[in-house]
């Protein structure tokens, strides 16, 4: 049978129809916020600066930082700000007007201020009405727009406020030019097409010529990044994400995996510098003193690492067989792993590496002796492109 196309992954993205095609889903990244909120995490002044900067460098679009959280956040952001990165900095706060009065202090041209108006945060947390709620949103809208800055609101625990309140709260900002409009799926419910009929709902009821839609999704059950995807294909423009996941409780969507999913899935048009997750994401590891785990998309160690004799065989072949993009695209490494899965083909390869016989009979002993071994996985190696093709080469890979 021959392919149609001689990209691998031509039928999945076939069946992945419609994508987001020539739309521009932008990526506001959140570590210096959200992911400060993650248990046992807090930078210092000097590493808010540099993941920054190499945000920044990577290409998202905007970086969001509350400086009301203490001094140090607030020098920070007053220092980020001075250094007129690409981004947008936005400086994160309560919707309440000294708050507000704060992040003027630090120069942010951009403010974003967030109220939760579901009546379960109503009551508990705020101990407001809805009309009270309301009307200190909008007084704060207004402070914010008499300051000639821009700004954006979120309509905290979006997805369990009442659909009424929270068109009526939309349209009120709306109305007043609020840029952005964030919905949140504050403690993760929602699933993917639930999330899109909640973005849907709100885009045909505002005029998005005034204001566009961000997604902020928490990952409580595991769907952060599909439903924020969804809320994209229902008219949002706008990811929230943080490096590696961080965040309260479980996190929200990953820079890395948003950001290859949009660019090799959904294929929207950006400026992202791939090559840099692997980098970010160990610099976060080395700030907080939080391992990458292994099995991390995109980042992890494992994430190129292949096993199974039959993947071996295939991968020494054409890694496409079971990789949807090279490794180094994203700043990481192939490796394979030797053990008593390996078969023959990859006891051939680990001959080749010993610079042993390859034949078909000395493969099949050194692949029968290391499933006798017992002891699991033995070795693994980086593999080495230039290295790779004279071992391919040299072998007899049936």
């Amino acid at each position: 049978m021959s392919l149609k196309s001689d990209d691998p992954n031509h039928f999945a993205h076939q069946l992945n129809e419609p994508q987001l095609i020539n739309k521009n889903i932008r990526i506001l990244d959140s570590t210096l916020r959200e992911g400060e909120q993650h248990p046992g995490v807090a930078f210092t002044i000097k590493q808010r600066i540099q993941i920054a900067w190499m945000l920044d460098s990577f290409g998202v679009d905007q970086i969001e930082i509350s400086p009301v959280v203490s001094h140090d956040h607030f020098e920070a952001t007053k220092t980020i700000i001075k250094q007129d990165l690409r981004a947008d900095i936005l400086a994160h706060v309560r919707a309440i007007k000294s708050d507000v009065d704060v992040a003027i202090d630090t120069g942010a041209t951009w403010i974003a201020t967030y109220m939760g108006i579901s009546d379960i945060h109503l009551s508990a947390k705020l101990r407001i009405s809805r009309e009270e709620a309301k009307i200190r949103a909008l007084e704060v809208a207004d402070y914010i727009k008499s300051h000639g800055l821009k700004s954006r609101f979120t309509m905290e625990d979006a997805s369990r406020t009442d659909p009424k309140f929270l068109i009526e709260m939309c349209k009120e900002m709306n109305s007043r030019g609020i840029e952005r409009i964030s919905i949140p799926d504050t403690v993760g419910i929602m699933r993917p097409h639930g999330m899109y009929n909640l973005v849907r709902m709100v885009c045909e009821n505002i005029d998005l010529s005034r204001s566009s839609i961000d997604v902020h999704c928490h990952n409580d059950v595991g769907l952060a990044l599909a439903n924020a995807l969804a809320g994209c294909e229902a008219g949002a423009d706008q990811i929230h994400t943080t490096i590696d996941g961080l965040g309260e409780r479980t996190g929200i969507p990953s820079l890395a995996e948003t950001a290859v999913a949009l660019t090799l899935i959904y294929k929207v048009p950006n400026n992202f510098r791939l090559h840099l997750l692997r980098d970010l994401s160990r610099t976060i590891s080395e700030y907080t003193e939080i391992p990458t785990p292994e099995s991390k998309p995109i980042v992890g160690d494992s994430a190129y690492k292949h096993k199974a004799g039959t993947h071996l065989a295939a991968i020494l072949r054409n890694p496409a067989a079971y990789e949807i993009l090279e490794p180094k695209i994203v700043g990481n490494r192939r490796k394979i792993v030797f053990g008593e899965l390996a078969g023959k083909n990859g006891a051939a390869y680990l001959l080749s590496l010993l610079g042993l016989e390859t034949s078909k009979a000395e493969a099949e002993k050194m692949a029968k002796g290391l499933k006798e071994l017992r002891m699991g996985d033995i070795l693994e190696l980086y593999l080495d492109e230039r290295l790779e093709s004279k071992i391919l080469n040299d072998a007899q890979l049936e």
